[in-house]
């Protein structure tokens, strides 16, 4: 058996066989994917002969590239091939964004950009929105930076210029979102910047005008493989199928199951429609699981056969049948909390560790009361998605310097560490500096010296400290222009002591040790680039930095309960599984309630929190939980009525011990411990889904204090049906199914008693 053969069934050997043509592989969750891709490349390298710079390997995460190209390299070491080693690997195996940079770099020039264009992370480009706004006098608080940053992205993806954006503009939200797009590309353009859909945006813009520069990768790139080919947007699509296509050998790899990124404008439809864009397409599915119980991938299946809009495919494992799952009723998020707690806790005591757990939830806002119970029982825990060491601030300050070093038209950096240590130039001298800057056309270390007293407002002193800043910039640009043995982590550490930003932080208190670790080990981030010329380490590293992601620092082996959002948590694997917040409104999103497409894909983000699970999943809902600043009582998520009953043993109900009140048992005596067997349950699932054409609004006059009392059921023509809670005078609480807990006016609120 050949090395590239071992410990493939028979559809991932297949897979590895089929190198010409296109190819599509339906993969399931655990189906073994990467290791049939890695396979199939150390296939083309040794049994094929094809040169390892002929082949080209896009997935979504550095995270998963860095496992691709150490996998591949293992497999090849095993080869005893004189010509290929372990160090013989593609050298483009990376991100969509990470390939795209790499080609930009080199070809950006016709596009009227500088080969040494910075790349601005999404906090950059929120505070470039920002900066924006402010600039054409519009209230933040009115018009949300972050609202128009997804706004400017969703243009930039359908590959719409902001000319062609403003043409069409037809309300005023969109008419002051042109305005800003306009800005915004100026400012990029300025300090040739390009933000993360740039990247993509302008290397296929680069393909589609240059035909022969697209015919020159297409030569290159002659086998062309994407992974998790289902969360590709419009852009992404058409980077892969322009360099394919004149080869045709397109290799792509997903699961529609696993589609969950459609807020990030993926398209479902890309993988669907494969076979329609390619009709001799091979199609193979990978169906044994590898990873997860049949209890598991039975009740996942469930839940995702409801789905219309798929190719059906029934996972299955020869791991044996498995622990039921668990559904767990909660009073509140503090009983829910601690149950998940008080299980680790017991779990942990029979000698698991706490890596075998991971907590997983809709939104974020779950995760605080989770907090504090793991705090109270000792649990080590660790919040993915939170502070990223790149965006701590002496860390942002530290790249801010390197970037402004590489290019000193990115005025986003020189705001940040002009004043980093204090140096006394106000943001009055900064905007007067960049101002003087953009009229002559030049960088901001050139205006420096240009100013003078003749053509700026500056005093003497102020323009002496300008030069002064420009110096430290001026002479590190020199020493890595003569200076041919240093090498980048010299540089970096020059950076800091030069600057006075090392010594800044060095401030003799607890924070401040803190920083200067975070800094030390950025430096020793550094020493992976040593063996690169400074120049081109340089690139490498402000790009690994600008594009870096949550999942990249993701462990499963580190000793902690990770916890997470269930979209933090696809292509990750643990022992045991909680999924928290199982009601409506919740999980799914209240989203969901008015669109079908919405609801899809809630279910297929339900399928991939299940199918993390290795060996145990326990479910969680609560009668009520107070989340985004409301109490809410929603009934209990349809997720759970679509697993088969016989897969679920259901837990006894955990209350808080400190609510406890007699409403909630009142509240939810229509949904007792089983909501698999209820009809209420049904039924309310059935509103606020829309399905029960039924529930229909009735007009009446408001209802009076003597007419209604706690216990009473009320209907309301916007909010629908809800419980009354309490009375104090005049004013009423109401519980309603699908928005929560509502104050009114009694006398005054369009009620009626049901």
């Amino acid at each position: 058996m050949k090395f590239w053969e071992e410990g493939l069934n028979p559809e991932q050997k297949k897979a590895v066989l089929q190198t010409e043509g296109p190819v599509l592989i339906l993969a399931g969750a655990g189906s073994g994917k990467t290791k049939t891709l890695t396979h199939r490349i150390a296939y083309l390298i040794e049994e094929k002969k094809v040169s390892p710079e002929n082949i080209l390997a896009v997935t979504f995460t550095n995270k998963a590239a860095g496992e691709m190209r150490e996998r591949i390299g293992k497999l090849l070491s095993q080869s005893g091939a004189a010509e290929y080693g372990a160090m013989t690997l593609p050298q483009y195996i990376g991100t969509f964004h990470n390939i795209c940079c790499r080609i930009l770099r080199r070809e950006i020039v016709v596009l009227g950009y500088d080969k040494r264009f910075n790349i601005l992370d999404s906090q950059d480009q929120e505070s470039m929105v920002k900066k924006s706004m402010k600039e054409l006098e519009i209230d933040p608080d009115q018009i949300k930076p972050r609202a128009v940053l997804d706004a400017l992205s969703r243009a930039k993806n359908a590959f719409m210029s902001e000319e062609q954006y403003a043409a069409q503009a037809g309300s005023y939200y969109e008419e002051i979102v042109a305005k800003v797009y306009a800005h915004y590309q100026k400012e990029l353009r300025s300090g040739n910047s390009l933000d993360f859909d740039d990247l993509i945006m302008l290397t296929v813009k680069l393909f589609q005008e240059y035909p022969e520069t697209l015919e020159r990768y297409q030569n290159i790139f002659r086998y062309v493989m994407v992974d998790e080919y289902q969360d590709t947007n419009y852009p992404q699509y058409l980077f892969v199928h322009l360099l394919a296509k004149k080869h045709k050998n397109i290799f792509v790899i997903g699961d529609d199951y696993q589609s969950i990124y459609g807020w990030r404008q993926a398209d479902i439809r890309n993988i669907l429609n494969f076979e329609k864009d390619h009709p001799e397409a091979v199609v193979i599915t990978l169906d044994q699981n590898y990873r997860s119980t049949q209890v598991i991938l039975d009740a996942a299946d469930g839940i995702i056969s409801k789905n219309v809009y798929q190719r059906h495919k029934k996972l299955w494992t020869e791991t044996h049948q498995g622990e039921r799952i668990t559904l767990v009723p909660a009073e509140d998020e503090e009983a829910e909390a601690r149950f998940v707690a008080e299980t680790i806790v017991r779990e942990r005591s029979g000698g698991r560790p706490y890596s075998d757990f991971a907590v997983l939830y809709r939104t974020n806002a779950q995760s605080r009361i989770l907090e504090e119970i793991f705090l109270r029982h000792s649990i080590s825990y660790r919040i993915v998605g939170g502070l990223k060491f790149y965006q701590r601030k002496e860390i942002k300050d530290m790249i801010a310097y390197v970037r402004f070093l590489e290019n000193p038209r990115d005025f986003l950096a020189l705001e940040r560490i002009v004043n980093e240590p204090s140096r006394g130039l106000g943001k009055a001298t900064l905007e007067k500096w960049s101002v003087f800057a953009r009229e002559q056309g030049i960088d901001f270390l050139d205006a420096a010296y240009r100013l003078g007293e003749e053509n700026s407002d500056i005093r003497e002193g102020k323009r002496q400290i300008i030069r002064n800043f420009a110096d430290i910039f001026l002479r590190l640009r020199s020493e890595m222009e003569t200076q041919s043995e240093m090498h980048f982590p010299e540089l970096l550490d020059k950076i800091g002591r030069e600057s006075g930003y090392i010594d800044s932080i060095a401030d003799g208190t607890a924070e401040g040790e803190v920083r200067q670790e975070n800094v030390r080990e950025l430096l020793s981030v550094a020493q992976k680039y040593d063996h690169l010329s400074v120049e081109e380490a340089l690139h490498r590293f402000l790009e690994e930095v600008a594009l870096s992601s949550d999942t990249d620092e993701i462990s499963e082996k580190n000793e902690c309960v990770h916890v997470m959002t269930i979209h933090s948590s696809k292509g990750l694997e643990f022992p045991i599984i909680f999924i928290l917040g199982l009601e409506e409104g919740i999980f799914p999103h209240s989203r969901s309630a008015l669109s079908s497409g919405e609801l899809e894909e809630e279910r297929r983000l339900m399928y991939v929190g299940l199918t993390r699970a290795e060996e145990k999943v326990y479910l969680l809902y609560t009668e009520q939980r107070t989340i985004f600043g409301s109490t809410q009582v929603n009934p209990p998520s349809r997720f759970i009525q679509e697993i088969p009953e016989h897969l679920i043993d259901e837990a006894e109900r955990v209350s808080s011990g400190m609510l406890g009140k007699r409403y909630f048992q009142k509240s939810f005596r229509k949904f007792p411990q089983s909501a698999k067997k209820n009809d209420a349950f049904v039924t309310m699932a059935k509103s606020v889904s829309g399905d029960d054409k039924k529930n229909q609004t009735v007009k009446s006059a408001p209802l009076t204090r003597e007419e209604v009392r706690p216990g009473d059921t009320v209907e309301h023509p916007q909010f629908g049906s809800g419980l009354v809670i309490s009375l104090s005078g005049t004013l009423i609480t109401i519980a309603f199914k699908r928005f929560g807990v509502k104050k009114m006016m009694l006398g005054v609120a369009p009620l009626r008693k049901t």
